[in-house]
């Protein structure tokens, strides 16, 4: 019972903030909305079971959106894509097709007859999952993180003119901050 309670708070509240993906006014906000509509879905997965898969999910989908994030605040033109926007263009179009592809899936979900197996579980589904998934290509997977998070690193320093120490010198001992525009943090 718990568990169909969690189930059913957790596909109200992705669909909910799924909507808002198209509703709220800003990038960053958008970003967000869609970050949680992921973790909402990945709940069930858990649930299910699949810990693998659901963990891989919410790991994936939260660096996804932390990146996306970072970007914007890097190189929108607008502060930290906040600034207020719309986020459907076509409406017409995007609504006709949001609801021509619900109905396709909905009637495959219906009228298609679904397979039924005999084979047994694996003993370990977990393993299996992740085997199925990733094979021997883990190393690959591991390495595009080190590399997105190299690139995440650099991008940041290349934001940026001014170093760890500049406001207070090399050996952090300058009286008073040297800020760029006066009346910041330091004065």
């Amino acid at each position: 019972m718990a568990e169909l309670v969690v189930f059913a708070i957790c596909a109200a509240s992705a669909v909910a903030s799924g909507i808002a993906v198209f509703v709220v006014d800003s990038m960053a906000r958008a970003t967000f909305a869609l970050l949680a509509s992921f973790v909402f879905t990945a709940v069930p997965i858990l649930l299910l079971g699949l810990s693998y898969l659901g963990v891989l999910v919410v790991l994936m989908m939260v660096m996804e959106m932390m990146i996306m994030v970072i970007f914007m605040v890097m190189y929108m033109m607008n502060p930290a894509g906040l600034m207020p926007m719309t986020m459907v263009h076509n409406k017409a179009g995007a609504l006709a097709i949001s609801v021509g592809t619900f109905v396709a899936l909905a009637a495959g979900v219906l009228l298609v007859p679904w397979p039924t197996s005999t084979a047994a579980p694996p003993a370990d589904p977990t393993l299996a999952l992740g085997e199925a998934i990733m094979g021997e290509k883990m190393l690959v997977m591991m390495l595009v993180g080190m590399v997105l998070f190299a690139t995440m690193v650099a991008s940041i320093v290349l934001a940026t003119h001014r170093g760890r120490y500049a406001r207070y010198g090399d050996d952090l001992r300058r009286k008073h901050p040297d800020d760029p525009i006066r009346g910041g943090v330091g004065r």
